[in-house]
């Protein structure tokens, strides 16, 4: 596998619809790069593996944290807030540096395995908690949201004719690559061996984001695939109904251009509340397990469930919005993650063990599933091209939910026990779906007809 940058003498050209949008037509994946272009997802994928236990698994070492250093429940789930609160924090600036060629994807990549690693380190030998809040919460936090940003905006550039699938396969990582250790850190990590387990967890994160980095690039602004004529119904069924259902955006909107449109910030407040919710649960279901008397491995198995099933699913729910569309799944989703919180809720108290496990899976499914739908709706919204800084706005609102999600979310459990927290993420889920239903793309003419193409791809001029 090579990276060497490719630049190619074949000829390209630019074509226009009848919105003013160009595409950059005539170059294929191996033209630009030498390899071909499923090789932008598989990287992506591994690098979002790498950094998914910083979230996923985080609260499963808050035994081992407390009697280590002797933190309190308090200060653990405010790290894990402080640390969402930087990983969105970064993605705007991150995507804005990235699209102006000064912060290249490689760059990013291996910034963010440097962050991972100290997160680690910090957590096992941190002196005083603050030590933490600045190695883990910060430094990590940063480190994460880069490869994040990073990961997620290369797919859609790269299959800017079918996004969804691609997009929340590569999103799925973020999730189910945390599974080993769940059970790492709640089975096997204990006050004799905290230390070195952190950071050979950190060194194993830190090299797999490194290696995937090393192989991203780019594809130049404006690109389309070179076998999918961007102005003539394609023959190809799976990327007809994707076209379809999810028409590309009207124009390329700059981040100044996405801002001024209201779609934009209803879906930043949308996100806000169901990545709040998401949050919530990866926070407060193993000790809400425990409290309920489930024992430990039965709740490090429902929230590996529930990571895999967070992972999974955004991959599932990426090629379903492909087919059905990517505002009609979100709808879906939102009924089925706010649904979900009151069955966490009532099979906890009933004591039912299976209930239980199956509403922490369809909690995670929901929660998963909002990333990947908004990221690609973002690039169906307001194009590819500045989609790393337009989606960074949109994300930017885990900057609130994390904090929200995690630490508010204990003081409402402090104040309110479980059951009126678990009844106020429901409900939010619940409003969040009905918001879904008025997020429409701008500009975008109504019906879109297809103009046929004067010059198919294949055809020269006079």
């Amino acid at each position: 596998m090579t990276t060497t940058d490719f630049s190619t003498s074949l000829p390209y050209r630019e074509v226009t619809d009848r919105n003013g949008r160009v595409y950059r037509i005539g170059e294929t994946d191996r033209d630009i790069m030498g390899r071909p272009r499923w090789t932008m997802v598989l990287f992506p994928w591994m690098g979002m593996l790498g950094i998914s236990s910083s979230e996923y698994a985080f609260t499963s070492a808050e035994d081992t944290l407390h009697e280590a250093h002797l933190w309190n429940s308090g200060h653990i789930f405010w790290l894990m807030g402080v640390w969402v609160f930087f990983q969105a924090a970064v993605a705007f600036p991150a995507g804005q540096l990235r699209e102006s060629g000064r912060l290249p994807a490689r760059y990013a990549m291996m910034l963010g395995a440097v962050g991972t690693v100290c997160g680690y380190v910090s957590l096992a030998f941190a002196p005083h908690v603050i030590v933490a809040y600045i190695g883990f919460g910060m430094f990590s936090g940063i480190g994460a949201g880069l490869v994040y940003a990073t990961c997620v905006n290369m797919v859609g550039k790269w299959y800017p004719e079918r996004k969804g699938g691609k997009t929340g396969l590569v999103n799925g990582g973020f999730a189910y690559g945390s599974v080993p250790f769940v059970f790492l850190f709640t089975s096997y990590m204990d006050l004799s061996n905290y230390q070195s387990v952190l950071v050979m967890v950190g060194l194993i994160c830190c090299s797999v984001v490194a290696v995937a980095g090393w192989f991203f690039k780019d594809p130049p602004k404006n690109w389309w695939p070179a076998h999918v004529d961007p102005l003539r119904m394609t023959d190809d069924p799976k990327i007809r109904r994707a076209l379809e259902k999810n028409p590309p955006a009207a124009k390329q909107y700059t981040p100044r251009e996405a801002a001024r449109t209201p779609v934009l910030w209803m879906m930043w407040f949308c996100l806000l509340c169901t990545a709040g919710i998401n949050i919530f649960g990866i926070a407060f279901q193993v000790p809400f397990g425990k409290d309920m008397g489930f024992a430990g491995g039965i709740v490090a198995t429902a929230m590996s469930l529930k990571a895999i099933v967070n992972g999974t699913g955004r991959g599932v729910i990426g090629w379903i919005s492909d087919r059905y569309g990517r505002r009609n799944t979100l709808i879906i989703v939102c009924i089925v993650l706010g649904t979900a919180q009151f069955g966490v809720l009532v099979s906890g108290q009933m004591g039912s063990m299976p209930f239980f496990l199956f509403c922490s899976m369809v909690s995670g499914f929901g929660g998963g599933a909002i990333f990947p739908l908004f990221a690609a709706m973002t690039a169906d919204y307001f194009g590819e091209n500045n989609n790393a800084s337009n989606y960074g706005m949109v994300y930017s609102s885990k900057l609130i939910s994390g904090l929200v999600g995690s630490g508010m979310g204990a003081v409402v459990v402090n104040a309110w026990d479980y059951e009126g927290a678990f009844v106020i993420a429901g409900s939010i889920g619940l409003a969040s779906a009905v918001l879904a239903l008025f997020l429409k793309a701008p500009d975008r003419p109504k019906p879109r007809s297809v103009v046929p193409n004067p010059q198919p791809l294949g055809e020269e001029t006079a």
